[in-house]
């Protein structure tokens, strides 16, 4: 039987519908998005079946496209839907920025900085940029690669910040290891910025860093 063939109410397109994206399980809104399963198969048996394979939505959606193909009915053009949802997703994060008020607190930031940069396979330095009333000029991503003196520039940083005109900055980066646990070289270019950025009189508010689970903040350390 396939799902046109279900009660309305059980549906995963239509409970969408009807009741929200919310109230659906990780696997309905993933069969949502497949559309159609294979022989034998509906898309919620196929969603369920991926879920199963690894273990989580986030392990599905941050596979590579050879393990993801591995599983029957998941071929490169669904996988690009996939990648393509999760981009949409980034995107839209990025562009609730725009607004003045968007981050409102430490933890709102550390929510966003969280969706942004805890599943990247690679580190990534990202600056947010604030104006004097700490309401968010701009997300820029400077730098990719390991973390450390090398690097990280800091002529860079205070280069980009001068030029949008920044009065403060939020410094973050992620471990793709997934522990946030600062290193001795996360703090050694903190006090590099801080010092770089102190010169021409702009703060750095906080650097975050985000692991798997955990988005650990300099400033609730003690170590700005």
């Amino acid at each position: 039987m396939t799902i046109s063939n279900w009660p309305r109410g059980e549906r995963p397109r239509e409970r969408l519908q009807e009741l929200g994206s919310a109230a659906l399980s990780d696997a309905e809104l993933l069969a949502v998005l497949l559309g159609t399963g294979v022989a034998g198969g509906t898309a919620l048996d196929l969603a369920h079946e991926l879920l199963q394979r690894f273990r989580s939505l986030r392990a599905l959606l941050t596979a590579t496209q050879t393990q993801a193909c591995q599983v029957r009915g998941l071929g490169p053009a669904r996988w690009s839907q996939l990648q393509a949802a999760v981009e949409i997703v980034r995107r839209n994060l990025r562009e609730a920025l725009d607004r003045p008020d968007a981050l409102t607190s430490p933890a709102v930031t550390r929510e966003f900085l969280r969706a942004r940069l805890r599943d990247l396979p690679h580190e990534l330095f990202c600056l947010l940029l604030l104006d004097n009333r700490n309401r968010v000029i701009t997300f820029e991503e400077l730098f990719r690669g390991t973390i450390d003196g090398a690097s990280v520039h800091p002529r860079e940083v205070v280069k980009l910040a001068l030029e949008r005109n920044a009065a403060a900055v939020i410094l973050a980066h992620n471990h793709p290891s997934g522990i946030a646990e600062p290193s001795q070289a996360d703090e050694m270019i903190t006090r590099r910025l801080c010092d770089a950025l102190s010169l021409v009189d702009i703060r750095v508010l906080d650097h975050f860093v985000v692991g798997e689970g955990d988005c650990v903040s300099f400033a609730e350390r003690g170590l700005i």
